[in-house]
């Protein structure tokens, strides 16, 4: 495997991004060596899908698809019963409401392997969980639940990046507490009857968190996004957003009108080209200058494992003058030595991004979202965000859980609690992607990132991988097509401060045990 290698270089007194490897990503392995940009040494591994495997993976899903046309054909001619929602014989002659090839796909592919998801937990999602037990008699269309539970496994699966997702301690005590208090509801939108002194005690610790002047919290972290873009860039606007964004920020900017133009994941040479073409050419038709150039980025991406570059971004940003919208669902908490996210890993000043966003659900074990920035954007947000003027308030225990987990981390709460869990989930990734590694696993993704893919590529590994690991106590996240790209199906991995070394070592072992067995299935 190639070794590539960036830099960032001073040209005309403009930073400008040089020495980048036009179509990096996904398909080389590539590290970046500290520069003037980066204060620490930047290492992503991503590998080209073997041939015979892309072939063998093609042939899979021509096999399945092959073999789907034929039981349509039996489903037609009433031989084999079909289970999938149909239009009405009394509207055949309407706009189908069904898409065909999502329907195709649904019941031919998907139904082969719908165990694997959706599973009923039981339990506090922890680093361990309890599953209800439940089989299928008609091949996934349909569960009935056995009435027995599966106790003990362990799981690799939720974003429990701090451990905070726990039923005992200071926690959940507080969050007791609040219920007590306040109730569970509030029934009212901030902007009437439901703010109360919580949300504000939140949203003033978020921003002194981030270290920006202001910040506002929402109820639900998708709608974060979805809801905050459109009242951010519109008509005459231009949002520049990674290949690779959640479907999430991909919404918002389709709700918000503004012309959306994609670049290739972290590569900057093709940001820089949409950025300077944008400046170039202006907008279509008219050429004018465009109101208002956003970049969209998330800190870490949640299928790939990948940390943004984020200051090459800053550098591309202030050159162009672009604004930055940045995504920090998944690194806020996870990253960094004090927990900042993507910003305080790079060590860069939180002044350089122009809208922070995160998400409560993951180091925090809680609910929502957020945005900070200058108390301007947030005041506008106040007053212009549909997530702001017509979502409920968030649960008054939510936002205790967030208040007390963020002092935590933060040691406020006279403990050095957070910073141990800083320091174990950051041991725990370098541990288990270096172990998976050892094994011979193709893994993807930064080396620091706690979202470890692991390549399974062929569809028919996708279902076995997942029941195999559960019969061996193991709950896990199996992806294939259409969310990863039809030849790189994964299993993904998430490492929690909250996981031992022993639990650690328990799934690399069993899931070198399943995909050697698998292997030598396949080969006999």
């Amino acid at each position: 495997m190639k070794q590539l290698s960036l830099s960032v270089s001073q040209t005309s007194g403009c930073m400008l991004v040089s020495g980048l490897v036009r179509g990096l990503f996904p398909h080389n392995n590539h590290v970046v060596r500290s520069t003037s940009l980066y204060n620490r040494p930047f290492v992503e591994q991503f590998e080209e899908t073997p041939l015979l495997v892309a072939v063998l993976t093609y042939v899979g899903y021509g096999i399945l698809t092959i073999f789907g046309y034929l039981r349509d054909f039996l489903r037609n001619w009433g031989v084999e019963n079909c289970h999938v929602a149909r239009e009405r014989d009394e509207q055949k002659d309407f706009v189908p409401l069904y898409q065909d090839f999502e329907n195709f796909y649904t019941r031919n592919l998907y139904m082969r392997i719908r165990d694997n998801w959706n599973r009923p937990i039981c339990s506090v999602p922890g680093a361990k969980m309890d599953l209800v037990e439940r089989t299928s008699k008609d091949y996934n269309w349909t569960f009935e639940h056995t009435g027995k539970v599966v106790k003990d496994v362990i799981n690799m699966g939720s974003y429990n990046y701090l451990g905070f997702a726990e039923n005992t301690g200071r926690c959940a005590d507080n969050a007791t507490g609040s219920t007590h208090k306040y109730g569970v509801g509030v029934g009212s939108t901030r902007s009437e009857m439901g703010n109360l002194d919580i949300h504000e005690e939140l949203e003033q610790l978020v921003a002194r968190f981030l270290g920006v002047e202001s910040s506002m919290a929402f109820g639900m972290g998708f709608a974060t996004n979805s809801m905050n873009i459109p009242a951010l860039a519109g008509k005459g606007c231009l949002i520049l957003s990674d290949e690779l964004n959640h479907a999430s920020l991909a919404l918002g900017a389709r709700l918000s009108g503004a012309t959306i133009r994609v670049f290739k994941h972290n590569n900057m040479v093709s940001l820089e080209k949409l950025l300077r073409d944008a400046i170039v050419h202006g907008q279509p038709r008219t050429h004018r200058p465009w109101k208002k150039m956003l970049i969209l980025v998330e800190g870490i991406y949640s299928m790939e494992g990948s940390i943004v570059r984020l200051p090459e971004v800053i550098a591309l940003k202030k050159h162009y003058k672009a604004y930055l919208y940045l995504d920090e669902a998944h690194s806020i908490g996870a990253l960094g030595p004090r927990g900042g996210g993507v910003v305080d890993y790079f060590g860069l000043d939180p002044k350089d991004v122009d809208i922070m966003m995160g998400t409560f659900t993951k180091s925090f074990g809680a609910a929502g979202g957020y945005i900070g920035g200058k108390r301007e954007l947030i005041d506008y947000l106040r007053s212009h965000s549909h997530s702001s003027i017509y979502a409920t308030a968030m649960s008054p225990p939510v936002s205790q859980q967030i208040i007390t987990s963020m002092k935590i981390i933060m040691g406020e709460d006279n403990t050095t609690l957070g910073a141990e869990r800083l320091k174990q989930l950051s041991e725990n990734t370098t541990y288990f992607r270096r172990k998976l590694r050892e094994m011979g696993f193709i893994i993807y993704g930064n080396n620091d990132s706690p979202v470890v893919p692991m390549m399974l590529y062929m569809p028919a590994k996708i279902g076995a991988f997942g029941r195999e690991m559960l019969k061996r106590n193991i709950g896990t996240v199996v992806v294939g097509f259409p969310a990863t790209p039809i030849i790189e199906s994964r299993a993904r991995f998430c490492v929690s401060a909250a996981h031992t070394r022993d639990m650690l070592d328990t799934v690399s072992h069993r899931s070198e045990t399943h995909t050697h067995m698998h292997q030598t299935c396949l080969t006999q």
